[in-house]
């Protein structure tokens, strides 16, 4: 009597086609993005709108503002370091702060049920309210300038990191509990240990979310009691109908956007890239 064995075999791709593929990738993506600039490009230059100038035109307007400096600063103009900077430090700043809070607050929520319960109907309220609206509560409370720019930042971008740490620290694995307890761990030592390593991924869902909102709110903040800053330049060109220098904010915003996801997209796959490799090996 013969018996036959089936085994499944996984298919390996070479790292040579890996990489090409990859580079493939890579490619079109960047040749999508060439072909909405162009036609961009083209649209706008056949319009001949003064509101709306052609890439080329917003392109001339950034190296005027932030490439035309002496060689000394890296061709960086004094704009770049009075105006940019700062805008990205209180950007940083301000989401850097929202998530350490969000994250401490989001792992004692997360797995105290009575906690929770008595502090879910405030967060639900305070998450509600939209960060512009508090703009003058924060000029009040605050001095202008950083300070204010900074709790309006904080106070819009720290929800979704709360929320998706409580959510990631309530839906532990129970066996995982019970199997920690045997080890008597202090309560501190299981939260850094155990329950923060379980809740990264979505707490990294959390912060890229927030960084998109901290881009938002600081520009935002900059339009209200600011002296210096990308908002602050955006608005003071589109009183002097400066349109091409409004325009090539919007575009510098674009682009330090993508940059930062970028960013925070390397760490994460450095941090939780196991995460990431058993999903796609279990296909969940």
């Amino acid at each position: 009597m013969t018996v036959t064995v089936a085994t499944t075999e996984k298919k390996v791709t070479p790292p040579r086609t890996g990489r090409r593929r990859r580079a493939v990738e890579i490619l079109g993506k960047w040749v999508v993005f060439a072909s909405f600039v162009a036609v961009w490009q083209v649209i706008t230059a056949l319009v001949e709108e003064p509101y709306f100038p052609t890439p080329v035109t917003i392109g001339k307007s950034m190296v005027d503002l932030w490439l035309s400096g002496p060689a000394s600063q890296l061709w960086l103009s004094d704009s770049v370091f009075g105006d940019v900077v700062p805008s990205v430090l209180r950007l940083l700043g301000g989401w850097a702060a929202a998530g350490v809070v969000g994250v401490l607050l989001g792992l004692m929520l997360g797995r105290s049920e009575t906690l929770h319960d008595y502090f879910s109907p405030t967060i639900s309220f305070l998450r509600s309210i939209p960060p512009p609206a508090l703009l003058p509560v924060f000029l009040v409370l605050f001095p202008l300038g950083t300070p204010m720019q900074l709790a309006t930042i904080i106070f819009g971008v720290v929800w979704p990191v709360l929320l998706n740490t409580i959510d990631g620290a309530h839906t532990l694995d129970e066996t995982v509990v019970e199997t920690t307890r045997s080890m008597r761990l202090s309560k501190p030592r299981f939260l850094a240990t155990v329950v923060l390593p379980a809740a990264l991924p979505k707490i990294f869902a959390g912060l890229r979310v927030s960084l998109s909102l901290a881009l938002i709110l600081m520009v935002i903040s900059e339009l209200v009691g600011s002296t210096n800053g990308i908002g602050y330049q955006m608005l003071l060109a589109q009183r002097n109908f400066s349109l091409p220098e409004m325009w090539a904010g919007i575009v510098l915003l674009g682009i330090l956007g993508y940059v930062l996801n970028v960013l925070l997209l390397a760490v994460q796959n450095r941090v939780i890239g196991w995460h990431t490799r058993s999903k796609s090996l279990t296909g969940r």
